[in-house]
């Protein structure tokens, strides 16, 4: 049997590949705790500069996989919110993780693989992508993604997506600010690569910092957000990374 997730690094760009397309690269619970691992490595290896997510087939991913999700209905109560943590909690450490993390989504994206592709920094949307939520055609709810999904969109365009659970076009998608770029579908590696590449060659520090600030400013006011941008400003200064290269500026 073929490994669910397929990892390699090269040039700084760690890409993982959920790698399931018989099963639409449903996120099975041995994927979940894969992509934890890949991601605990791409936290504490100074060799990776970026993370690259993308699925294998014609479909980034159909969300949790339906068999086990069925045969989770006979267990407790207390193992089910810890099966539904351990998926939660990736989104979490996606958020956490002081290197950006690009997806590239093809096909659909479905469910909890909605959720993975937008819990990345970018997503890079072909445009034969759909996102939806359509747990609750299934007799489910959309537990896992309702955070994510109300901070990005909204209250009521949020509510739309998961009390219907209709699928939005890669453009629909983009316009209501899930998809950060939409590209043709035979440009989709081409231009993932691109910015893969682009972030890997940017100031680790610059990048680490700036993502954290931006996260943390949620929920503050103007006057709080100006203080920790400072913070943030003169912590920046600091560091190697900004010397080296103003000092590289200057010399032009």
């Amino acid at each position: 049997m073929s490994e669910p997730l397929l990892t390699s690094l090269d040039s700084g760009v760690f890409s993982l590949t959920l790698n399931r397309p018989a099963k639409r690269n449903a996120l099975s619970a041995e994927m979940i705790e894969l992509l934890h691992q890949a991601l605990e490595r791409a936290d504490l290896d100074a060799e990776v500069r970026v993370v690259l997510i993308r699925g294998a087939g014609k479909d980034f991913c159909a969300g949790a996989d339906l068999d086990e999700l069925l045969a989770s209905a006979g267990r407790s109560m207390d193992e089910n919110e810890a099966s539904a943590l351990r998926l939660g909690s990736l989104f979490e450490r996606i958020r956490m993780l002081p290197r950006p993390v690009v997806a590239l989504v093809q096909g659909r994206a479905l469910a909890g693989g909605a959720g993975l592709a937008t819990a990345c920094d970018l997503l890079v949307a072909a445009g034969n992508a759909q996102l939806g939520y359509p747990e609750i055609q299934r007799g489910f709810v959309p537990a896992m993604v309702a955070t994510l999904l109300r901070r990005t969109v909204g209250e009521k365009v949020a509510l739309d997506l998961i009390l219907t659970g209709r699928a939005l076009t890669a453009e629909e998608a983009r316009a209501l600010g899930l998809v950060s770029r939409v590209v043709s579908d035979a440009d989709l590696e081409r231009e993932g690569a691109a910015i893969a590449a682009r972030l890997a060659d940017s100031s680790v520090s610059a990048l680490a910092l700036t993502k954290r600030l931006f996260f943390e400013l949620e929920g503050k006011s103007f006057s709080e957000g100006i203080a920790m941008g400072a913070r943030v400003n003169a912590v920046a200064r600091s560091t190697p990374d900004f010397r080296d290269a103003v000092a590289r500026f200057l010399q032009k």
